[in-house]
């Protein structure tokens, strides 16, 4: 007889959700086909529990982004990929099931993981290119990920879990974690948003004067905290020589993140920190220096960009398809191509640009 798995990872999680919520029986919700054995869920599972403070919510804790029953993995220090997510949702009256879309964008979650290998940590942001609750009218389109409050990080037998909740953001506080930093927005925002509960229906915490001035303030402050952007359409086609004169090199960006990048810039070379952007093939990291030019290097381009061509750059860049000419700088263009978002299901919804 083969022995009995411990799950020594499922039942610290389970211990930590006793301190909080005692013997209330959480709405628990499994998977039937091990992900390895070939099942549609990543998580094991999915535990919901009532909450009534600050407000009425669901508390969703998630079971498989650590190591939930025996160590597996080499590093003795981490469990698994070293958290787990949490979700605070507003109640509604009379609701006793959580939502299924909830449940769904967890496990989304745990493919993207899954599937990437890239891991989430506290000061996190990710745009879901659309509402987080499919076909709702919702301005959550977005989700930032912070320490749950509560929970924190633990100590378990297969290493470290922290836990991270995972917060529904709109599209400008999205900007403004990208050109600040995501803990500051969500503090800015906490008189509105009390827990960091996720509410559909809320408004833009930007729309608050208060918490605009605070961003603002913090972001001419401290600069941005974003190093890394990821564009669907950078590429870089290099200076070419003509029979008259050269055609400068290429710099093409999608339409949807030149206002991001645009502020970021602002936020990082003109306080002396470079920014890289990520395209499907090639890496551009711009950096700043006493005279702007560049340098190729397989697929990674290194471009330093003086203070009067960050400025220029910064000022220009609009999400409009066109090329953009920089008088400080001929050696480089940059053209905004039209940005095509689509559906789930590969249909475009939006075009920007």
């Amino acid at each position: 007889m083969s022995e009995e798995v411990k799950a020594t990872g499922w039942d610290a999680i389970d211990r930590t959700m006793e301190a909080i919520y005692g013997e209330q029986e959480p709405k628990h919700y499994g998977t039937l086909v091990s992900y390895v054995l070939g099942g549609p869920d990543p998580l094991d599972g999915i535990s919901a529990y009532k909450s009534e403070t600050p407000e009425s919510h669901w508390h969703m804790v998630t079971y498989g982004f650590s190591e939930i029953y025996e160590k597996e993995s080499d590093n003795p220090e981490v469990s698994g990929f070293g958290f787990e997510l949490t979700f605070r949702l507003k109640r509604k009256k009379g609701e006793e099931e959580p939502p299924a879309w909830a449940l769904n964008l967890l496990q989304n979650m745990g493919r993207y993981v899954f599937n990437s290998g890239n891991v989430f940590r506290n000061g996190d942001y990710m745009d879901a290119n659309g509402p987080i609750c499919l076909e709702s009218d919702t301005k959550l389109t977005a989700l930032a990920f912070m320490t749950d409050p509560e929970l924190g990080t633990i100590e378990t037998e297969n290493g470290q879990v922290q836990f991270l909740q995972m917060i529904g953001i709109t599209d400008d506080e999205l900007e403004a974690m990208q050109t600040w930093n995501t803990l500051g927005v969500l503090s800015a925002s906490a008189a509105y948003m009390p827990g960091s509960i996720t509410d559909l229906e809320r408004e833009s915490f930007l729309n608050y004067p208060d918490v605009s001035k605070k961003v603002d303030e913090g972001r001419e402050r401290e600069g941005s905290n974003t190093g890394f952007l990821f564009n669907d359409n950078l590429s870089w086609v290099p200076e070419k020589k003509g029979l008259f004169r050269k055609k400068p090199a290429m710099l093409t960006l999608g339409a949807k993140q030149t206002e991001t990048i645009s502020k970021v810039l602002r936020g990082r070379i003109l306080k002396g920190k470079g920014l890289t952007l990520a395209g499907p093939h090639i890496l551009v990291v711009i950096e700043p220096g006493e005279k702007s030019g560049y340098t190729i290097e397989k697929d990674k381009v290194q471009l330093i960009l003086d203070k009067q061509s960050a400025i220029e750059l910064n000022e220009k860049l609009i999400p409009k398809e066109g090329v953009i000419e920089l008088s400080s700088f001929e050696q480089m263009v940059v053209k905004i191509v039209k940005t095509h978002i689509k559906d789930n299901e590969g249909n475009v919804v939006q075009v920007i640009g």
